[in-house]
């Protein structure tokens, strides 16, 4: 029905790229652009190709950030256990919940962080000197260049941080990095680096359980071919995004996810005023 779009082949490199550098995935790019893309499609299939592509740029990113030895692998099991409940949650209220209300909301809040995130990129560092709390676990890392790692954090905190973050992306509809990585870094006091890597394998598991779901659902159909056009490129730019995470200063990072995030809200708070006026 639709041949191989060789074009997505790039596209999907630079996703991978930038998804895998901010730890966030990439699916908050990717979807509005198969939106614009493919204006006819129905949207449940648009959103099963985004979370495949998003699952195997995880994937990816994730076996990059191993190497690299920057995941904190108890913590990201931890976390991503608490993402799934939150994520079914969040597709049980969608129906339940008026979209434009939300998304104005929501987007006006990402908006407001992706500001702040911006023009105080070492807030985390403020973080990390906070006395641990009674629950407190500690951890050490050293990733192969050498960088160690020590930092305490209220897992309780994380838990439902992370309950929070797959209810939001299931919910919107985007990947929970971009919510993720800032909430580790700022109020559980991860290091960025420690953070954006840790994301990427959380956000793997919580993917791929949702992909999982869609296939059951058979909401694939015919879009396969473009989910290995988009998956090709984005296992090869998320080694790309990952190396350049390990040369880009921390505050960097966190000032391009503040770039990412503006983009999402504008783009959410422009699709609720739009969807308002033909309402």
């Amino acid at each position: 029905m639709e041949g191989f779009h060789l074009w997505l082949l790039p596209l999907g490199f630079l996703i991978g790229a930038y998804g895998t550098l901010i730890g966030a995935g990439g699916g908050f790019v990717l979807m509005p652009m198969l939106i614009l893309l493919y204006p006819g499609q129905n949207p449940e299939i648009l959103t099963s190709v985004s979370l495949a592509v998003t699952f195997f740029n995880a994937l990816s990113g994730s076996a990059a950030y191993a190497r690299l030895k920057r995941i904190d692998y108890k913590s990201g099991l931890m976390f991503a256990a608490a993402t799934i409940p939150g994520a079914v949650i969040g597709a049980l209220h969608t129906s339940s919940v008026h979209r434009r209300d939300f998304d104005l909301i929501f987007g006006i809040v990402l908006v407001i962080v992706s500001v702040y995130l911006f023009w105080q990129p070492s807030i985390g560092k403020k973080a990390r000197q906070r006395k641990p709390g009674r629950f407190a676990l500690t951890r050490t890392m050293t990733s192969v260049g050498g960088d160690t790692f020590t930092y305490t954090f209220n897992p309780a905190i994380g838990i439902v941080l992370s309950v929070a973050v797959g209810y939001l992306s299931s919910f919107l509809g985007i990947g929970g990095g971009i919510i993720h990585v800032p909430m580790m870094s700022r109020l559980l006091g991860f290091p960025v680096h420690v953070a954006t890597a840790t994301s990427h394998f959380v956000l793997a598991i919580m993917t791929l359980a949702g992909t999982l779901v869609h296939v059951v659902m058979g909401n694939f159909h015919h879009s396969y071919k473009r989910v290995i056009m988009l998956a090709a490129g984005v296992l090869i730019g998320a080694q790309l995004g990952a190396v350049l995470s390990n040369r880009i200063k921390g505050h960097w990072i966190i000032r391009g996810l503040a770039i990412a995030l503006g983009f999402v809200g504008i783009r959410i708070l422009i699709l609720a005023i739009e969807l308002g006026k033909t309402g």
